[in-house]
């Protein structure tokens, strides 16, 4: 009987969205599934970090990418980074040699003979997260390679999908072609883009992004239908159907870069001493060891303003799955507060604006930080050793994916941080 794990993600939808009248299919298979109702997300709260996360069953302290953006030390010079870039991982290994300091899935798989597929909707750099290296098959619009990273080009690869709810129409067919009934592989997970891209747009309940939520779910759906047909088939699947984080509604956007130079800690924004790096409503700050004598200032000045809700630093980077590690001096979770957008849909953050001219939309959503509705992805679970209709009250996270994933498929967990999800009793 084939052993194979089926994993979907719809990408930013929050716990308390997951009802019966937004989210009709996913409600109806809560019913027959394990549900975790304390899922939370990684530390930023962004979709890069949560899957490496995913892909290694470690925090960012072990798997080594601390963030949607990053700075990396070149020529002694402190270096901003958007990880969500095709080509950034490539840029990464040569400038340390490595991409992730700990296996990946798909390494874990292929060492084992299997495969692993990955169909992805977010940004190439997040879908290159989980196979930087080409053990397995990864399709994306702007990257996709197979085993031994060969790059996938005309039908084999994913350029025509788009990044909306027609996109992930799109890669939803192929999935089901190509990893359910094609290459059959052991692991195949499709992350969806909706409702995350919508989300970013407009407001968190606007009909827009209500309409994203629905169509995730039809999907999931179609999924679900594919994975009961094979079950019938004989075959042994666990099915996962979760998201990577959920989504808070932007009130402020502030200038980090420039309140440093206003405060005196940076002499102009060209400053390259110190560097704070936007992750959405999270924020991680660099410091070259040459400015470390300013280490308390700019603690001082951080913790005194407004917008910084935590701030985190040196060991204290240990509580939320960071390090101090590659000169990161300090993270910053913006501000949050739990009152309702113009939707009615609680939570309120303060973002830190972006570098490179992104966008960052005042009432529109965004994530990144401790956030109480930004740390509230959903997780349920249905086949194998899970107890259909559950209720774990327990905290999980993405790290307890990959080793959940390998117990199913009777592979070795060792040298994760997660622990599997299997055999717990429902109040654990």
């Amino acid at each position: 009987m084939r052993t194979r794990v089926v994993v979907v993600v719809l990408d930013g939808l929050r716990r308390d969205m997951v009802l019966s009248k937004t989210t009709p299919n996913l409600a109806e298979f809560s019913k027959k599934s394990a549900v975790f109702v304390n899922h939370r997300s990684a530390f930023p709260s962004a979709t890069r970090v949560v899957s490496a996360c995913f892909a290694t069953g470690c925090w960012p302290a072990k798997h080594g990418l601390a963030g949607n953006s990053i700075a990396l030390m070149e020529n002694d010079v402190l270096t901003p980074h958007d990880v969500g870039r095709p080509d950034f991982m490539d840029h990464l290994r040569s400038i340390r040699g490595y991409c992730l300091a700990v296996p990946t899935l798909s390494e874990r798989l292929a060492r084992a003979g299997e495969e692993a597929m990955l169909f992805s909707n977010v940004s190439p750099g997040a879908a290159r997260a989980h196979d930087p290296d080409g053990h397995g098959w990864v399709l994306h619009r702007a990257w996709s390679h197979g085993p031994g990273l060969r790059r996938l080009i005309g039908a084999e690869a994913m350029g025509h999908v788009t990044n909306d709810i027609a996109g992930d129409a799109v890669l939803t067919e192929a999935f089901l072609e190509r990893a359910l009934s094609g290459r059959e592989a052991a692991l195949a997970v499709l992350w969806l883009g909706e409702p995350d891209a919508t989300q970013h747009t407009v407001p968190l309940g606007a009909p827009e992004a209500m309409e994203a939520i629905a169509a995730a779910d039809a999907r999931f759906a179609e999924v679900l239908a594919a994975v009961q047909a094979r079950r019938q088939a004989g075959e042994d699947i666990l099915l996962i159907a979760c998201s990577d984080h959920g989504h808070q509604t932007v009130q402020a956007v502030v200038d980090i870069e420039s309140e440093l130079v206003t405060a005196g800690l940076k002499r102009d924004l060209a400053d390259t001493g110190i560097v704070s790096v936007s992750n959405g409503t999270s924020a991680l700050v660099y410091v070259h060891p040459e400015r470390r004598f300013q280490a308390d200032a700019l603690i001082e000045f951080v913790l005194a303003q407004p917008w910084a809700g935590s701030v985190h630093e040196g060991s204290a980077l240990g509580d939320i799955g960071q390090a101090a590690s590659d000169h990161l001096f300090c993270a910053i979770s913006m501000a949050s507060d739990p009152a309702p957008n113009v939707y009615g849909v609680s939570g309120l953050a303060y973002a830190a604006k972006p570098s490179a001219g992104k966008p960052d939309r005042l009432g529109c959503g965004q994530h990144g930080g401790l956030g109480a509705a930004e740390q509230m992805p959903f997780l349920m679970i249905n086949g194998g050793e899970f107890v259909a209709g559950a209720t774990h009250v327990a905290p999980s996270s993405p790290i307890d994916l990959a080793p959940t994933i390998l117990r199913h498929l009777g592979l070795d967990a060792e040298g994760c941080d997660g622990r599997p999800l299997q055999g717990r009793a429902g109040g654990f």
